[in-house]
Protein backbone atom coordinates (compact mmCIF):
# COMPACT_ATOMS: atom_id res chain seq x y z
CA UNK A 1 0.00 0.00 0.00
CA UNK A 2 0.74 3.48 -0.79
CA UNK A 3 2.36 5.24 2.56
CA UNK A 4 1.37 8.99 3.35
CA UNK A 5 3.36 11.33 5.97
CA UNK A 6 1.99 12.41 9.60
CA UNK A 7 3.51 15.34 10.57
CA UNK A 8 6.85 17.27 10.99
CA UNK A 9 8.29 13.97 12.40
CA UNK A 10 7.52 12.34 8.71
CA UNK A 11 5.68 9.09 10.84
CA UNK A 12 5.14 6.55 7.95
CA UNK A 13 1.37 5.17 7.54
CA UNK A 14 -0.87 3.10 4.93
CA UNK A 15 -2.77 5.59 3.35
CA UNK A 16 -5.64 3.92 4.89
CA UNK A 17 -5.88 3.16 8.35
CA UNK A 18 -8.21 0.92 10.19
CA UNK A 19 -10.88 3.06 12.82
CA UNK A 20 -11.43 0.35 16.12
CA UNK A 21 -14.17 1.78 17.70
CA UNK A 22 -16.84 -0.63 16.08
CA UNK A 23 -15.27 -3.88 17.44
CA UNK A 24 -16.24 -2.80 20.77
CA UNK A 25 -18.32 0.70 21.10
CA UNK A 26 -20.68 2.58 19.62
CA UNK A 27 -22.46 0.20 17.02
CA UNK A 28 -24.12 -2.86 17.49
CA UNK A 29 -23.02 -4.86 20.07
CA UNK A 30 -24.66 -7.99 19.24
CA UNK A 31 -22.40 -7.93 16.25
CA UNK A 32 -19.45 -7.54 18.04
CA UNK A 33 -16.64 -10.84 18.10
CA UNK A 34 -13.82 -10.73 19.53
CA UNK A 35 -12.56 -13.30 17.48
CA UNK A 36 -13.41 -11.69 14.61
CA UNK A 37 -12.18 -8.47 15.28
CA UNK A 38 -8.43 -9.78 16.24
CA UNK A 39 -8.76 -11.17 12.53
CA UNK A 40 -9.59 -7.99 10.75
CA UNK A 41 -6.73 -6.52 12.55
CA UNK A 42 -4.47 -8.35 11.49
CA UNK A 43 -5.68 -8.88 7.56
CA UNK A 44 -5.19 -4.62 7.59
CA UNK A 45 -1.72 -5.17 8.76
CA UNK A 46 -1.20 -7.79 6.03
CA UNK A 47 -2.50 -5.02 3.73
CA UNK A 48 -0.69 -2.12 4.71
CA UNK A 49 -3.11 -0.41 7.17
CA UNK A 50 -1.04 0.10 9.52
CA UNK A 51 -2.45 3.15 11.26
CA UNK A 52 -4.38 1.18 13.90
CA UNK A 53 -6.82 4.16 16.17
CA UNK A 54 -8.01 3.58 19.05
CA UNK A 55 -9.03 5.22 22.36
CA UNK A 56 -9.30 4.38 26.01
CA UNK A 57 -12.81 5.12 26.58
CA UNK A 58 -13.84 2.45 23.47
CA UNK A 59 -14.89 0.10 25.69
CA UNK A 60 -14.09 1.52 27.65
CA UNK A 61 -10.63 -0.14 27.51
CA UNK A 62 -11.82 -3.04 25.62
CA UNK A 63 -10.53 -1.90 22.34
CA UNK A 64 -7.06 -0.98 23.47
CA UNK A 65 -7.27 -4.75 25.34
CA UNK A 66 -8.24 -6.40 21.91
CA UNK A 67 -5.80 -4.44 20.54
CA UNK A 68 -2.46 -5.38 22.70
CA UNK A 69 -3.21 -8.94 21.32
CA UNK A 70 -2.38 -8.17 18.12
CA UNK A 71 0.41 -5.73 19.50
CA UNK A 72 2.16 -8.20 21.18
CA UNK A 73 3.07 -10.40 18.55
CA UNK A 74 3.08 -7.50 15.78
CA UNK A 75 3.98 -4.11 17.02
CA UNK A 76 6.48 -3.55 14.24
CA UNK A 77 3.71 -3.69 12.05
CA UNK A 78 1.33 -1.00 13.38
CA UNK A 79 1.25 2.39 13.92
CA UNK A 80 -0.54 2.96 17.30
CA UNK A 81 -2.72 5.81 17.59
CA UNK A 82 -4.63 6.21 21.04
CA UNK A 83 -6.47 8.98 22.64
CA UNK A 84 -7.27 10.24 25.82
CA UNK A 85 -9.26 13.04 27.39
CA UNK A 86 -12.39 11.54 28.11
CA UNK A 87 -14.10 9.29 30.88
CA UNK A 88 -17.11 6.92 30.37
CA UNK A 89 -20.00 7.29 33.08
CA UNK A 90 -22.74 5.07 33.22
CA UNK A 91 -24.99 7.23 31.43
CA UNK A 92 -22.64 10.42 30.36
CA UNK A 93 -19.30 11.28 29.16
CA UNK A 94 -17.12 13.70 30.61
CA UNK A 95 -13.74 15.47 29.93
CA UNK A 96 -10.94 15.37 31.91
CA UNK A 97 -7.79 17.03 30.82
CA UNK A 98 -6.14 17.34 34.62
CA UNK A 99 -2.33 16.80 34.11
CA UNK A 100 -2.00 13.87 36.73
CA UNK A 101 -4.66 12.24 35.26
CA UNK A 102 -3.24 12.36 31.52
CA UNK A 103 0.08 10.70 33.20
CA UNK A 104 -1.75 8.06 34.80
CA UNK A 105 -4.03 7.01 31.86
CA UNK A 106 -1.09 7.33 29.17
CA UNK A 107 0.00 4.35 31.56
CA UNK A 108 -2.46 2.53 31.21
CA UNK A 109 -3.19 2.56 27.84
CA UNK A 110 0.47 1.50 27.35
CA UNK A 111 -0.41 -1.39 29.74
CA UNK A 112 -3.02 -2.28 27.69
CA UNK A 113 -1.61 -2.21 24.43
CA UNK A 114 0.71 -4.06 25.26
CA UNK A 115 3.87 -1.87 24.26
CA UNK A 116 6.20 0.47 25.70
CA UNK A 117 5.64 3.48 23.14
CA UNK A 118 2.41 4.93 21.67
CA UNK A 119 3.43 6.64 18.16
CA UNK A 120 0.63 8.87 17.86
CA UNK A 121 -1.57 10.34 21.11
CA UNK A 122 -4.53 12.45 20.57
CA UNK A 123 -6.10 14.94 22.80
CA UNK A 124 -9.57 13.44 23.15
CA UNK A 125 -11.39 16.65 23.94
CA UNK A 126 -9.73 19.36 25.80
CA UNK A 127 -11.20 19.85 29.33
CA UNK A 128 -13.32 23.40 29.81
CA UNK A 129 -12.34 23.41 33.67
CA UNK A 130 -8.29 23.20 32.52
CA UNK A 131 -6.58 25.07 30.33
CA UNK A 132 -5.69 23.48 27.04
CA UNK A 133 -2.24 24.40 27.58
CA UNK A 134 -1.78 22.45 30.66
CA UNK A 135 -3.22 19.42 29.21
CA UNK A 136 -0.98 19.83 25.91
CA UNK A 137 1.96 20.36 28.44
CA UNK A 138 1.38 16.88 30.18
CA UNK A 139 0.48 15.23 26.79
CA UNK A 140 4.67 16.66 25.58
CA UNK A 141 6.07 15.53 28.53
CA UNK A 142 5.28 11.77 27.82
CA UNK A 143 7.03 12.40 24.69
CA UNK A 144 9.64 13.83 26.27
CA UNK A 145 9.65 10.91 28.54
CA UNK A 146 9.69 8.53 25.25
CA UNK A 147 6.38 7.51 26.07
CA UNK A 148 5.00 8.53 23.08
CA UNK A 149 6.22 9.43 19.10
CA UNK A 150 3.90 12.00 18.66
CA UNK A 151 0.87 14.50 19.27
CA UNK A 152 -2.32 14.85 17.85
CA UNK A 153 -6.15 16.50 18.26
CA UNK A 154 -9.83 15.25 17.46
CA UNK A 155 -11.72 17.92 16.23
CA UNK A 156 -14.91 15.93 16.58
CA UNK A 157 -18.59 16.94 17.09
CA UNK A 158 -20.79 15.39 19.89
CA UNK A 159 -21.88 12.04 18.95
CA UNK A 160 -25.40 12.36 17.11
CA UNK A 161 -25.64 16.32 17.23
CA UNK A 162 -25.55 18.81 14.80
CA UNK A 163 -22.82 19.35 13.14
CA UNK A 164 -21.80 23.48 12.90
CA UNK A 165 -19.72 23.07 10.03
CA UNK A 166 -17.24 26.45 10.03
CA UNK A 167 -18.38 27.68 13.82
CA UNK A 168 -16.53 24.27 15.09
CA UNK A 169 -13.39 24.30 13.10
CA UNK A 170 -13.04 27.85 13.82
CA UNK A 171 -12.93 26.96 17.49
CA UNK A 172 -10.75 23.83 16.84
CA UNK A 173 -8.43 26.10 14.45
CA UNK A 174 -7.95 28.54 17.36
CA UNK A 175 -7.48 25.62 20.16
CA UNK A 176 -4.61 24.35 17.45
CA UNK A 177 -2.96 27.48 17.52
CA UNK A 178 -2.97 27.51 21.27
CA UNK A 179 -1.33 23.97 22.12
CA UNK A 180 0.83 25.06 18.81
CA UNK A 181 2.67 27.23 21.46
CA UNK A 182 3.48 24.25 23.64
CA UNK A 183 4.24 21.76 21.60
CA UNK A 184 3.82 20.89 17.79
CA UNK A 185 0.92 19.56 16.64
CA UNK A 186 1.34 16.08 14.65
CA UNK A 187 -2.30 15.61 13.22
CA UNK A 188 -5.52 16.62 13.86
CA UNK A 189 -8.51 13.80 13.22
CA UNK A 190 -11.82 15.48 11.99
CA UNK A 191 -14.94 13.99 10.38
CA UNK A 192 -14.40 14.46 6.78
CA UNK A 193 -16.81 12.30 3.79
CA UNK A 194 -18.48 13.06 0.99
CA UNK A 195 -21.20 13.49 2.79
CA UNK A 196 -19.62 15.76 5.34
CA UNK A 197 -17.13 17.77 3.25
CA UNK A 198 -17.08 20.75 5.90
CA UNK A 199 -13.48 20.05 6.84
CA UNK A 200 -12.45 21.28 3.43
CA UNK A 201 -13.58 24.69 4.03
CA UNK A 202 -10.48 25.35 6.51
CA UNK A 203 -9.45 22.94 8.87
CA UNK A 204 -8.12 20.77 6.21
CA UNK A 205 -5.86 23.93 4.08
CA UNK A 206 -4.91 24.86 7.67
CA UNK A 207 -3.23 21.32 8.61
CA UNK A 208 -1.43 21.06 4.97
CA UNK A 209 -0.60 24.81 5.27
CA UNK A 210 1.47 23.50 8.32
CA UNK A 211 2.65 20.19 7.35
CA UNK A 212 0.03 18.82 9.91
CA UNK A 213 -1.67 15.21 9.15
CA UNK A 214 -4.82 14.91 8.63
CA UNK A 215 -6.63 11.72 9.72
CA UNK A 216 -10.39 11.80 8.48
CA UNK A 217 -12.59 10.17 10.74
CA UNK A 218 -16.04 8.70 9.96
CA UNK A 219 -14.72 8.44 5.97
CA UNK A 220 -17.82 6.44 4.91
CA UNK A 221 -20.42 8.25 7.00
CA UNK A 222 -21.04 6.00 9.57
CA UNK A 223 -21.65 3.07 6.94
CA UNK A 224 -24.08 4.72 4.95
CA UNK A 225 -21.89 5.40 2.00
CA UNK A 226 -21.40 1.81 1.25
CA UNK A 227 -24.79 1.74 -0.06
CA UNK A 228 -25.11 -1.91 2.44
CA UNK A 229 -28.29 0.09 4.81
CA UNK A 230 -31.63 -0.43 4.54
CA UNK A 231 -33.61 2.76 5.09
CA UNK A 232 -36.02 1.94 7.94
CA UNK A 233 -34.00 -1.21 8.83
CA UNK A 234 -33.35 0.66 12.51
CA UNK A 235 -30.78 0.10 14.42
CA UNK A 236 -30.34 -1.61 17.92
CA UNK A 237 -30.43 0.90 21.16
CA UNK A 238 -26.97 1.06 21.95
CA UNK A 239 -25.99 1.46 18.41
CA UNK A 240 -25.40 5.58 18.09
CA UNK A 241 -26.98 5.43 14.22
CA UNK A 242 -29.92 5.07 16.74
CA UNK A 243 -29.85 8.95 17.54
CA UNK A 244 -28.32 10.48 14.33
CA UNK A 245 -30.49 13.16 12.86
CA UNK A 246 -29.40 11.39 9.64
CA UNK A 247 -30.07 7.74 9.95
CA UNK A 248 -34.12 8.17 10.67
CA UNK A 249 -35.94 6.10 7.83
CA UNK A 250 -37.27 9.42 6.34
CA UNK A 251 -33.76 11.14 5.84
CA UNK A 252 -31.70 7.68 4.64
CA UNK A 253 -34.20 7.58 2.25
CA UNK A 254 -33.63 11.30 1.51
CA UNK A 255 -30.06 10.70 1.13
CA UNK A 256 -29.86 7.64 -1.09
CA UNK A 257 -29.16 9.89 -4.26
CA UNK A 258 -25.96 10.09 -2.56
CA UNK A 259 -25.34 6.53 -2.86
CA UNK A 260 -26.99 6.30 -6.01
CA UNK A 261 -24.20 8.68 -6.87
CA UNK A 262 -21.43 6.72 -6.00
CA UNK A 263 -22.29 3.72 -7.48
CA UNK A 264 -22.50 5.58 -10.64
CA UNK A 265 -18.84 6.71 -10.49
CA UNK A 266 -17.87 2.98 -8.91
CA UNK A 267 -19.36 1.35 -12.36
CA UNK A 268 -17.46 3.31 -14.93
CA UNK A 269 -14.02 1.47 -12.68
CA UNK A 270 -15.26 -2.22 -13.06
CA UNK A 271 -17.81 -4.61 -11.85
CA UNK A 272 -15.83 -5.03 -8.62
CA UNK A 273 -15.31 -1.59 -7.53
CA UNK A 274 -17.44 -0.41 -4.80
CA UNK A 275 -19.24 2.76 -3.82
CA UNK A 276 -17.74 2.42 -0.48
CA UNK A 277 -14.19 2.53 -2.22
CA UNK A 278 -15.28 5.67 -4.03
CA UNK A 279 -16.10 7.34 -1.08
CA UNK A 280 -12.56 6.77 0.48
CA UNK A 281 -10.88 7.54 -2.94
CA UNK A 282 -12.43 10.43 -3.03
CA UNK A 283 -11.07 11.46 0.46
CA UNK A 284 -7.49 10.27 -0.35
CA UNK A 285 -7.32 12.71 -2.88
CA UNK A 286 -8.16 15.68 -1.08
CA UNK A 287 -4.17 16.16 0.01
CA UNK A 288 -1.45 13.46 0.43
CA UNK A 289 -1.86 14.48 4.18
CA UNK A 290 -4.89 13.03 4.63
CA UNK A 291 -5.58 9.58 5.72
CA UNK A 292 -9.22 8.12 6.06
CA UNK A 293 -9.55 5.87 8.21
CA UNK A 294 -12.76 3.63 8.08
CA UNK A 295 -14.11 1.78 10.70
CA UNK A 296 -14.68 -1.94 10.48
CA UNK A 297 -14.48 -5.05 12.28
CA UNK A 298 -14.45 -7.37 9.75
CA UNK A 299 -11.99 -9.06 7.02
CA UNK A 300 -14.23 -7.96 4.37
CA UNK A 301 -14.76 -4.87 5.22
CA UNK A 302 -10.77 -4.09 5.65
CA UNK A 303 -10.54 -5.92 2.65
CA UNK A 304 -12.60 -4.06 0.62
CA UNK A 305 -12.17 0.06 2.41
CA UNK A 306 -7.49 -1.08 2.07
CA UNK A 307 -8.53 -1.42 -1.82
CA UNK A 308 -9.76 2.02 -2.39
CA UNK A 309 -6.06 3.30 -2.50
CA UNK A 310 -5.68 1.62 -5.77
CA UNK A 311 -9.07 3.23 -7.53
CA UNK A 312 -7.80 6.12 -9.53
CA UNK A 313 -10.48 8.96 -9.49
CA UNK A 314 -10.20 11.13 -12.68
CA UNK A 315 -10.94 14.89 -12.24
CA UNK A 316 -14.62 13.78 -14.10
CA UNK A 317 -15.51 11.32 -10.82
CA UNK A 318 -13.85 13.94 -8.35
CA UNK A 319 -15.98 16.43 -9.81
CA UNK A 320 -19.14 14.20 -10.21
CA UNK A 321 -18.53 13.10 -6.55
CA UNK A 322 -18.01 16.80 -5.26
CA UNK A 323 -21.32 17.73 -6.66
CA UNK A 324 -23.84 14.89 -5.27
CA UNK A 325 -26.65 16.44 -3.57
CA UNK A 326 -25.93 18.02 0.22
CA UNK A 327 -26.60 15.25 2.57
CA UNK A 328 -29.91 15.99 4.59
CA UNK A 329 -30.87 15.34 8.37
CA UNK A 330 -33.48 15.26 10.54
CA UNK A 331 -32.73 18.92 11.48
CA UNK A 332 -32.97 20.37 8.21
Amino acid sequence: MERRTIGAAALGVGAVGLGCMPMSWAYSTSRQRGDESLRAVHRALDLGSTLLDTADMYGPFTNELLLGRVLKERRSDAFVSTKVGLLVGEQHIVANGRPGYVRRACDASLRRLQTDVIDLYQLHRADPEVPVEETWGAMAELVRAGKVRALGLCAMAALGGRRSGTRLHDATIRQLQRVQQVFPVSAVEAELSVWSPEALRSLLPWCEARGIGFLAAMPLGNGFLTGTLTPGEGFEPDDMRARHPRFTAEMMASNQPIVAGLRRVAARHGAEVTPAQVALAWVLAQGRHVVPVPGAKRERWVTQNAGAERVALTEQDLAEVSGLPRAQGSWD
